[in-house]
């Protein structure tokens, strides 16, 4: 290599070493460092004199090649040089120091004696980290735009308003189904394939576009497929202008929104059709009546509303199962598609209820109701048609519900109301016809509601009070009492049991007020329970036909039962006839379970409903009541004394009590003490008193009395 330089220019030369922008490291022949400069240090985060005579290959950091792998000893570029004693030139390695890899670009050179023995090797480097994670970053961006574009559906274009030329990608045409500029060769294609509908729209658009100063544009249309198909395409991209704005290129994009366009279709009609027979809903119906009604106010013609419901379809469902029961519905939507107008709404509500909307029927409501009567007689004819189910052939009937309207001061709702009214009153008059609403359906129903909404008030703040009446045994022994309910209004404001019971049924209120009157009853046993007098008296509560519908009513006269203390052998429910003529199977399931706590039966007005022999060995009974109707004529009608001593003499051949209620004089019950009657109950014996006062005279009073 020469003369050693002087000391000064040593000192130099490290000078100039240490401010170079590169790295500098020079190996000997064993290929140990001999001379690292400042950059060097930093980047290995070692002092010089921890650097000098170590072997990169030992020196503790890692050395990776451009790929990331780990590099191996002997492509270390100091390594190849003396390997080979050639230059290297634009080798990246990465180096790996406490975790951090930094990216170098490494030139090298040999040094050689007057032999050509190498003697040392200087290895340059530029620290090129940035530029390889730019490099990296640019990679995973192209991927990411390889991924994206491969499952795209964009189309460029570009369209040159200068020359007329238009540019159509491939994916411009593999979009519409051809091949690339198969068969339509000219520039306008775009114009030729448009949708006849959308061409004014386009033209108005570019006329508005092009003058403008805008650079955006989105804009959806369509362009015929190869198969003749249409398909819907989003426009978006950019207007190119010169200085003064005038455009000269129109850029962009074409995205296929078939797929978009059906998802947003099956998302409406999931939204506003029902899935089964394909008729709006009610969502939709509600939408378009809002519609109708302004129409009828503009054309001041009258129209109408039907509430349609079928006659027992809850039956085919119960007995026949659904699926028939979805075979009907749908079979019935498509006859109501046929009968109607196609200008007429047609709507399903749910379940078997179809509402149809006859617009303009007349400038007058008489007109109107005329009109609507005989679209209604064709609706009745059609739907009584005989259905084919499967291998079942199955006839139905309908009952509607009418009302008139002439858009002024209707209310949907109160409109839909209105229809439904008719159509219960429809039902009740032999179903399978048709009645028109009128203001004194609307009356009963308003009377109704808030019949009901005071019968919840009185649940809630105690209104109902219990009565008891009064058994006796032949020889005058206090032997049970019946409970009845009375509802206290106000302080002189008492109503009978006749006048909310059958109410309380129809409402669902039965329920609450069952378990309230049960409740009652079970506490007063509890007191009795002490009292001598009481102790051993019987208590009856009538029982609901839905209370025994119940599942949960076992479980809930137990829980009656833990929580008050009463004697469960002292309760006797009271069930009426009505009851057997439900599911007798499940019925018959929960008498048992409530037999299995100790709770007896009792059978009320026996021989005047669905009397059937056949059940009475069936169910647990404990006991027949004879109907007051029996009991009061059995003085003057000679064909009512036979039946009664028929049921006593039922009542011991089956080893059962039987209790006469309504002896109202002597001769009844002289009648029924000389027939072998056990027990009776009757203004003659005791009238009804609040339990407070049943209990101060019998467990006070009766004793001493007797």
């Amino acid at each position: 290599m020469g003369t050693t330089p002087p000391t000064e220019i040593l000192h130099r030369l490290d000078a100039l070493h240490d401010h170079l922008p590169a790295g500098v490291v020079v190996h000997d022949a064993d290929g140990c460092i001999v001379f690292a400069n400042r950059l060097v240090q930093e980047l290995l985060g070692r002092s010089e004199a921890e650097l000098l005579g170590t072997d990169p290959a030992t020196a503790g950091w890692t050395v990776l090649r451009e790929d990331g792998s780990i590099c191996p000893e002997d492509e270390f570029p100091a390594e190849i040089v003396l390997r080979t004693g050639q230059k290297l030139s634009g080798r990246i390695a990465g180096i790996v120091r406490a975790g951090q890899t930094r990216w170098v670009l490494c030139n090298a050179y040999p040094e050689c004696d007057d032999a050509g023995r190498v003697q040392h090797v200087v290895v340059c480097f530029t620290d090129c980290t940035a530029l390889k994670d730019a490099q990296q970053s640019l990679h995973k961006s192209e991927e990411r735009l390889r991924l994206v574009l491969k499952g795209s559906t964009d189309a460029p274009w570009d369209w040159d308003l200068v020359t007329g030329d238009v540019y159509y990608s491939e994916r411009w045409w593999n979009m519409l189904g051809y091949a690339s500029g198969e068969g339509i060769e000219d520039s306008d294609a775009w114009r030729r394939l448009l949708h006849p509908d959308d061409d004014a729209m386009i033209s108005d658009y570019l006329e508005d576009l092009l003058p403008s100063r805008r650079e955006g544009y989105t804009l959806e249309f369509r362009l015929r497929h190869r198969d003749g198909h249409y398909v819907p395409v989003l426009s978006r991209g950019f207007v190119l202008r010169d200085g003064a704005g005038t455009a000269l290129r129109i850029s962009g994009v074409n995205t296929d929104l078939t797929e978009r366009k059906r998802t947003e279709r099956r998302i409406y009609e999931l939204a506003y059709f029902d899935h089964l027979t394909g008729l709006p809903n009610r969502r939709f119906l509600i939408e378009e009546l809002e519609h109708v009604l302004a129409r009828c106010r503009r054309s001041r013609h009258c129209s109408a509303l039907l509430y349609l419901d079928l006659d027992n379809f809850k039956l085919l469902n119960d007995t026949m199962g659904h699926d028939l029961g979805d075979m009907l519905l749908s079979q019935v939507a498509q006859r109501l598609r046929s009968t109607v107008r196609d200008s007429d709404q047609l709507a399903r509500l749910g379940g078997d209820e179809f509402v149809v909307v006859l617009e303009s029927l007349g400038h007058s409501s008489s007109s109107a109701a005329a009109e609507a009567a005989r679209v209604v007689t064709k609706i009745l004819a059609t739907l009584g048609q005989p259905y084919q189910l499967g291998s079942l052939l199955f006839k139905s009937s309908a009952s509607v519900g009418i009302t008139l309207f002439d858009g002024r001061g209707s209310n949907i709702e109160a409109l839909l109301k209105q229809a439904d009214l008719a159509m219960y009153r429809a039902k009740a008059a032999g179903r399978n016809q048709a009645c028109f609403f009128d203001p004194s359906m609307q009356d009963a129903a308003d009377r109704r509601a808030a019949f009901e909404a005071a019968m919840r008030d009185g649940l809630s703040l105690g209104q109902f009070r219990l009565f008891c009446q009064p058994q006796f045994d032949r020889h005058g022994g206090l032997v049970g009492a019946e409970v009845l309910v009375r509802w206290q209004r106000g302080d002189e404001d008492v109503i009978g049991p006749d006048h909310f019971i059958g109410f309380a049924e129809e409402s669902g209120l039965i329920l609450p007020l069952g378990e309230y009157v049960l409740k009652e009853s079970c506490r007063a046993l509890a007191r009795w329970h002490t009292d001598p007098a009481l102790r051993d008296v019987k208590l009856s509560v009538n029982v609901s036909v839905h209370q025994m519908r119940d599942p949960a009513f076992t479980a809930a006269v137990a829980d009656i039962l833990d929580g008050t203390g009463a004697p469960a052998e002292r309760l006797c429910l009271e069930l009426t006839e009505s009851v057997f003529a439900e599911d007798m199977l499940e019925i018959t399931e929960r008498m048992h379970e409530l037999r299995a706590h100790g709770i007896c039966f009792s059978l009320d007005d026996f021989g005047t409903g669905y009397s059937s022999l056949a059940y009475l060995k069936c169910f647990p009974l404990a006991a027949l009541k004879i109907d007051r109707s029996f009991v009061r004529d059995v003085g003057t009608d000679p064909e009512s004394v036979p039946i009664v001593e028929a049921i006593i003499a039922l009542a011991r051949k089956l080893k059962l009590d039987i209790v006469a209620e309504g002896v109202e004089d002597e001769a009844q019950r002289s009648f029924l003490i000389h027939g072998g009657c056990s027990s009776m109950q009757g203004f003659l014996l005791g009238r009804p008193l609040p339990i407070a006062e049943f209990e101060h005279i019998y467990s006070a009073d009766w004793i001493g009395h007797a």
